[in-house]
C-alpha cells in the first residue's frame, strides 16, 4: 500500500484547550493505518468571526497514511465526535476540538464535505504558522510552499505557547 502525506490543522478554545489538542494530537498517532510523523509548537489565537469567546489553542500535525483521502477524512470526523465535539457547531463558534484536513497529498478537491487544499489555509496565520513548522517546504496547490505563504501573513493575533515540537 502507498503512503500518502496528510496535514491536519487542530484547535480548540474550551475545557482546556491546551490540553484538548494535545490529547488530540496523541490520538491522531492512533488512527489506524497512520502515522504520526511531526507536530508543531502550540500556538494560542484570537478567535474569528462575530462570537464572544475565549482564545483558541492551535497546532498542525504532519502524518502519513495508507487510507485514503476520504476515508481518511472519515477518521477525522470520527475521532473529533470521539474527543467530544459535538455534531452541530456555531460557524466560527467555541469548541472543544476542531480537526481540519489541511492536505491530503497534492489532492485538489472541491466537494460539499471535502475541500483540498483547506480553503482558509492561504490567509490563517494560527494555520499557516504551525504548519510551517511541520513543512515549510510543502507545496500548496495553485497557491506556492507554506513558507511563502506564511511571510506573507501578520503574527498579530497568535502567539507561540510552547516548545512541544517532536
Amino acid at each position: 500500500m502507498l503512503w500518502h502525506p496528510a496535514y491536519v490543522g487542530l484547535g480548540s478554545n474550551l475545557d482546556q484547550p491546551a490540553m484538548q489538542v494535545r490529547r488530540a494530537m496523541a490520538a491522531l498517532a492512533e488512527l489506524p493505518q497512520t502515522r504520526l510523523i511531526r507536530r508543531s509548537n502550540l500556538y494560542g489565537s484570537k478567535p474569528l468571526g462575530p462570537v464572544a469567546q475565549p482564545d483558541f489553542v492551535n497546532a498542525a500535525a504532519g502524518l502519513l497514511t495508507q487510507l485514503g483521502a476520504a476515508d481518511f477524512f472519515a477518521e477525522l470526523r470520527a475521532l473529533e465526535h470521539a474527543l467530544g465535539r459535538g455534531p452541530a457547531h456555531q460557524r466560527w463558534g467555541p469548541r472543544r476540538i476542531d480537526l481540519d484536513l489541511l492536505m491530503f497529498a497534492q489532492l485538489r478537491s472541491d466537494g460539499p464535505e471535502l475541500q483540498l487544499p483547506h480553503p482558509g489555509i492561504v490567509e490563517r496565520n494560527f494555520v499557516l504558522y504551525p504548519l510551517s513548522e511541520v513543512a515549510a517546504e510543502l507545496p500548496v496547490p495553485g497557491c506556492g510552499r507554506v513558507a511563502e505563504l506564511v511571510a506573507r501573513v501578520s503574527f498579530e493575533g497568535i502567539w507561540r505557547l510552547d516548545s512541544d515540537t517532536q
